[in-house]
C-alpha cells in the first residue's frame, strides 16, 4: 500500500492505494474513529485480484484536512471530498465500501450522484435514506429491550451525549489517546446479545468512562489492528485528537436537509450489499427495525450476517473479503 495525497482548493485528502492503476476501482471509506489503514486486509486481498483499491483518510482524520468549524463535517461536505477524489482518480464508476460513518457517505454519494457507483457495500451501519441522525434512528429502537421511560434514546444515548456534552466527550477521549482507541476497538461478544448495550448508558454514567473521565489502561485487542497500524492510528489522533471526528455528529439538521434533496427520495438502484454484525450492540438489524428503511430504499439489496461486533472489517477480515467477492461475482461486478 502506498500513501498519496490529493489536494483541491477546498480540501486535502491522504489516501492509501494498492493494485494496478488500470484495474477496476474500489474505494473504501472508514468511519469513527479510524483511518484508511483499517482496510489493509481487504485492500491487499482485492489488489492481488487486479482491483485498484483506494482508502482515503476521511475529513478530520489521519493525514487529511481537519477543519475547525463543526459545520465543515456535514455529510454534504464529506461527500464533496469523495467526489473530488473520485475525479482525481479518473472518475470511472467504482465499487464504494463504507464502514460505520463511512457507510452514510458511500450511500449518500450513490444516491446523489449515481453514475459514480457500480455497486455499494455497507458494513455495520445500514443505509438511512432520511439521513443518519437521531430523528431517523429513534423511531427504530427496539422498545422491548430499551423501554422509552428508561432509555429514551435507546442504544443511541451516546449520540445524544455527544450533542449535549460535546466538549466533555472530546476531553475525556483525548485524556489518553492510546487507551481510548484501545478501549473503543474491542471484538464483539456473543454474550452481549439481547442485553442493554453500553452505548445506551453513557448519559447515566456521565460519559463513556464515567467519573474517571479517561479511558482505562487496556492493551489493544490484538485480533483487530496489526500493531504497526494501531500505532499509526494513535499517532494520527495525537495530532488532531477526537474533536474533528466527533464533529461529524453535530450536523443532524444539515444532513437531514441534504438527504431530502436526493433524487427519487434517496432510492438506490445500484446493487447494494449490507454486511451485518451479529453481535453489534448498536447497529445489528436482526433484532430491531433498523434495517427497514434500507430494505425499502434499495432496489437490489443483499444482506449477509457475520459473527462479529461493530468493528467487522477488523474482526472478520477474511470473511468480509469472501462475502464481498461472492457478491461481486453474483452481480456481475467483478
Amino acid at each position: 500500500m502506498i500513501a498519496r495525497t490529493f489536494a483541491s482548493s477546498r480540501h486535502s485528502t491522504r489516501y492509501w492505494e494498492a493494485g494496478p492503476a488500470d484495474g477496476p476501482l474500489m474505494i473504501f471509506l472508514h468511519g469513527w474513529p479510524g483511518i484508511g489503514l483499517m482496510w489493509r486486509a481487504q485492500i491487499e486481498a482485492f489488489a492481488k485480484e487486479g482491483w485498484r483499491c483506494v482508502a482515503p483518510d476521511m475529513r478530520g482524520y489521519g493525514g487529511s484536512s481537519a477543519p475547525v468549524a463543526p459545520d465543515a463535517y456535514a455529510l454534504e461536505e464529506i461527500v464533496h471530498d469523495m467526489v473530488e477524489l473520485h475525479d482525481h482518480l479518473g472518475a470511472s464508476p467504482a465499487i464504494w465500501i463504507g464502514h460505520d460513518l463511512g457507510s452514510p457517505v458511500a450511500a449518500a454519494l450513490a444516491a446523489h450522484d449515481p453514475k459514480r457507483s457500480r455497486g455499494v457495500v455497507l458494513v455495520s451501519v445500514p443505509y438511512m435514506p432520511g439521513s443518519f441522525g437521531l430523528r431517523s434512528l429513534l423511531p427504530l429502537v427496539d422498545r422491548t429491550l430499551y423501554p422509552a421511560e428508561n432509555y429514551p434514546d435507546g442504544q443511541w444515548d451516546y449520540y445524544r451525549f455527544y450533542l449535549t456534552h460535546f466538549d466533555q466527550t472530546v476531553t475525556d477521549f483525548n485524556a489518553d489517546i492510546a487507551s481510548s482507541l484501545a478501549a473503543i476497538y474491542r471484538s464483539g461478544d456473543a454474550q452481549s446479545v439481547d442485553h442493554v448495550y453500553r452505548s445506551a448508558q453513557v448519559s447515566g454514567n456521565g460519559g463513556w468512562f464515567g467519573a474517571a473521565h479517561r479511558a482505562p489502561a487496556v492493551a489493544p485487542d490484538a485480533a483487530l489492528w496489526p500493531p504497526a497500524d494501531f500505532d499509526a492510528l494513535v499517532d494520527t489522533f495525537r495530532v488532531n485528537g477526537f474533536r474533528p471526528g466527533n464533529a461529524w455528529y453535530l450536523n443532524d439538521d444539515a444532513n437531514y436537509t441534504y438527504a431530502q434533496s436526493a433524487p427519487d427520495g434517496g432510492r438506490l438502484s445500484q446493487p447494494v450489499l449490507f454486511v451485518n454484525g451479529e453481535f453489534d450492540g448498536i447497529c445489528d438489524i436482526t433484532r430491531s427495525a433498523l434495517g427497514e428503511p434500507m430494505r425499502n430504499a434499495c432496489a437490489d439489496l443483499s444482506v449477509i450476517t457475520l459473527g462479529a461486533g461493530h468493528w467487522l472489517p477488523l474482526e472478520n477480515k477474511a470473511e468480509l473479503v469472501q462475502v464481498m467477492r461472492a457478491w461481486l461475482e453474483e452481480k456481475g461486478l467483478s
